[in-house]
């Protein structure tokens, strides 16, 4: 009897169909993994698990964990963001020997703000086949419980650390009329939401999703000018993963207008007219030349 058929997962009755399927050599699996509570992992998650010759994860440790208390155990390979390259040749040799791979990140899907995208671009560049094994996704966990109407949504993942960088990258964000998604730190979430008050209109809403899945989970809506009281009134606040969903820019030339005159304003702050308005101007789509006369009357040159 080999390991996984010792395993009492292999027991229940609906893993006989996930054994019936088609599971190639040769392959890599993406397998996604739950984000915080242990049983959001799928059925046949668990049957790839106990199949694969070997896991490629991101910390052996916590990946070990998780097998085990499903009753599995695979022999390991650590892949994250340090090694990936190197790995990706280790896997890519064992998959042309005709192994099963599966490559996980600490928690949710690989290769959406976890190491994976390297390995599985290398592994597609050999000509060998990936097959994805859906599942638990932070991202569009904390979208399907926001309540924010818009059937487009844009995925920024983790913000710049330092002040500057953060500010212009939202900046490039202010016109976008998708939901926007954000990834964020527990020691870096007022700094973020800080930048945000700063850059955008304060009417937007706003959606913090906390320690989603786990026992604190918090999902909290309210509009942009609420945020930074919100997270401040508790202190645990300040702990645990965060998604932060943001409304998209209003359509519309009224609006977009006020999108440019925003914007311009910020600039101004820090740039010269000339400056301002270039700049302005590339954000927006906006023509130059009339952001130039409007940055003068702000200023009080015209």
């Amino acid at each position: 009897m080999t390991e996984e058929q010792s395993s009492p997962i292999v027991q229940l009755p609906v893993m006989g169909e996930a054994a019936q399927q088609s599971y190639p050599t040769a392959t890599l699996y993406i397998v996604a993994t739950p984000i915080g509570n242990v049983t959001d992992i799928s059925v046949r998650a668990l049957h790839v698990l106990g199949m694969v010759d070997a896991v490629a994860c991101e910390d052996t440790r916590n990946t070990g964990n998780l097998l085990s208390r499903f009753g599995l155990s695979r022999p390991m390979l650590a892949a994250h963001q340090h090694n990936e390259r190197e790995v990706a040749d280790k896997i890519v040799h064992r998959l042309l020997a005709g192994e099963r791979i599966a490559l996980v990140s600490d928690a949710g899907t690989p290769g959406v703000s976890d190491p994976g995208a390297r390995i599985v671009d290398a592994v597609r560049a050999a000509g060998l086949r990936v097959v994805p094994v859906p599942g638990a996704s932070a991202a569009v966990t904390a979208l399907s419980a926001s309540g924010l109407v818009n059937d487009q949504f844009y995925f920024v993942g983790f913000l710049p650390a330092k002040a500057k960088q953060r500010e212009t990258a939202l900046l490039q964000l202010l016109t976008v009329s998708a939901t926007l998604v954000f990834y964020e730190a527990p020691h870096r979430i007022l700094d973020c939401v800080e930048a945000l008050v700063l850059v955008f209109q304060p009417e937007r809403q706003v959606v913090f999703a906390r320690e989603l899945t786990k026992l604190f989970e918090e999902i909290h809506r309210c509009p942009l000018s609420d945020a930074l009281a919100w997270v401040k009134a508790d202190p645990h606040r300040e702990k645990g993963e965060y998604v932060v969903l943001l409304e998209g820019a209003a359509g519309g030339s009224d609006a977009q207008e006020a999108e440019a005159e925003r914007i311009l304003n910020i600039l101004l702050a820090e740039c010269s007219v000339k400056q301002a308005a270039n700049l302005t101007a590339q954000i927006t789509g906006r023509k130059k030349n009339a952001l130039y006369d409007r940055a003068l009357v702000i200023k009080g040159q015209a």
